[in-house]
């Protein structure tokens, strides 16, 4: 057969292939659509003019990435010791302390306002939003009506679109201005809708309540609503604790609470070997690796952070980011090593032996990113190994010798 008559043949097939893509892509928006606007009787009950409504989805679209971005959290995904050290940064760290220094009349009004400790707020600034310099860039309206008509995570997209659409109402903010993470988290410090709805403040007295673009407004935000959340003054989040000999931690339930004394005398010490401060506080044993990792007992003030965010290990980066804005060090135990879990010392050198071979540009920092994952990549496939970017210990073995 001619080339000629193959294309005649194939034309009507591929075009009809087309065909089927456009009409399957239009069903899937008009399913979109058609969820939208079921929306509207919830959105209505909860004092939502139609006018707010017709202007906030006008033009909206489904968001894939956002439901990419909900199958990996971080904070729930990453071994644990990875999560902390990427959160614990030396250039958060660096970039922290600097904050507290630019900041230190409006943190000493808010400590004052609300007895919650600068360290604390200034490490969730960093946590949330690297201080500001990434409070994500999606359309609130739109990710959280991408989570709803998915089926993703709806039961808590529902009252946060509801909230959401009423704070556009209310003019807090601007439609284009309304943005923040796939869960709808926004601003310097991340509030969702129904707790920015709660307790936001607005701090200058401008009439707004900007935790987009007013650093005061949104440190205060999260200083309230520590506050509620029963935060103690002046008492600490937690402490690294060293096990006796032959203790189990994963005999011992992370909800059991007892005194500090009575976790003393069962043998659990500071690994710094002062004394607990107020022996009386009820704390819990958490051992996120077991007995070969760090440990910890956590207080009143770390179960306030979970409010924040339900994650253990996000409460632990809240905590051990502002003891080391305060001076403090590392944690003293190391978190274990394997096959596929690499120390910091181990993950920067992993990069450096990536850069050197010209695989990679920057400065190892530990913080396995999009960069470190694609050298890996590449390096897989020079060597004709399985492509999958993990950084495991074999990949940094061979590249140690070379083979």
């Amino acid at each position: 057969m001619r080339i000629a008559q193959i294309s005649k043949v194939f034309m009507p097939l591929a075009g009809s292939a087309l065909l089927l893509v456009a009409a399957s892509q239009q069903a899937r928006a008009d399913k979109f659509q058609n969820c939208v606007q079921s929306l509207w009787p919830a959105a209505k009950a909860g004092g939502v003019t139609r006018a707010t409504f017709d202007r906030a989805f006008k033009g909206v679209t489904h968001d894939s990435e956002v439901i990419e971005q909900a199958t990996y959290q971080p904070e729930y995904v990453r071994p644990i010791g990875e999560y902390i050290d990427r959160a614990v940064s030396d250039k958060r760290l660096e970039t922290g302390k600097q904050m507290l220094a630019d900041n230190k009349e409006l943190l000493d009004k808010l400590e004052a306002r609300y007895g919650v400790d600068r360290h604390v707020l200034v490490a969730i600034w960093g946590m949330e939003s690297n201080y500001g310099t990434q409070p994500g860039d999606k359309n609130v309206i739109r990710s959280l009506a991408t989570l709803i008509c998915s089926g993703t995570k709806s039961k808590f997209a529902r009252p946060q679109l509801v909230s959401a659409l009423k704070i556009l109402q209310r003019g807090d903010i601007s439609l284009e201005a309304m943005n923040g993470s796939w869960a709808g988290a926004m601003g310097h410090t991340q509030f969702i809708p129904t707790t920015y709805s709660a307790y936001a403040v607005d701090y200058d007295g401008d009439g707004k309540r900007d935790i987009w673009g007013n650093v005061p407004d949104a440190l205060a935000s999260t200083g309230s609503y520590l506050k509620v959340s029963k935060w103690q003054t002046g008492a600490a989040w937690g402490y690294e604790v060293k096990l006796p000999k032959g203790f189990n931690p994963k005999k011992v339930s992370e909800k059991t609470l007892r005194s500090l004394a009575q976790w003393q005398k069962a043998g659990i010490v500071r690994v710094d070997g002062e004394a607990y401060p107020r022996p009386a506080d009820k704390a819990a044993l958490f051992a996120p690796e077991g007995a070969n990792g760090p440990a910890f007992l956590t207080l009143n003030n770390f179960r306030s952070l979970l409010r924040y965010n339900q994650a253990n290990s996000y409460a632990l980066a809240v905590g051990h980011l502002s003891d080391r804005l305060k001076g403090g060090g590392r944690f003293v135990q190391p978190w274990p090593t394997d096959e596929n879990h690499l120390s910091l010392d181990q993950r920067k050198e992993l990069q450096q032996l990536l850069i050197a071979q010209g695989l990679m540009e920057g400065e190892p920092d530990g913080v396995i990113g999009p960069l470190t994952l694609e050298a890996v990549k590449t390096y897989q496939r020079s060597k004709g190994l399985p492509v999958d970017g993990f950084p495991t210990f074999t990949i940094l073995k061979s590249l140690r010798t070379g083979s």
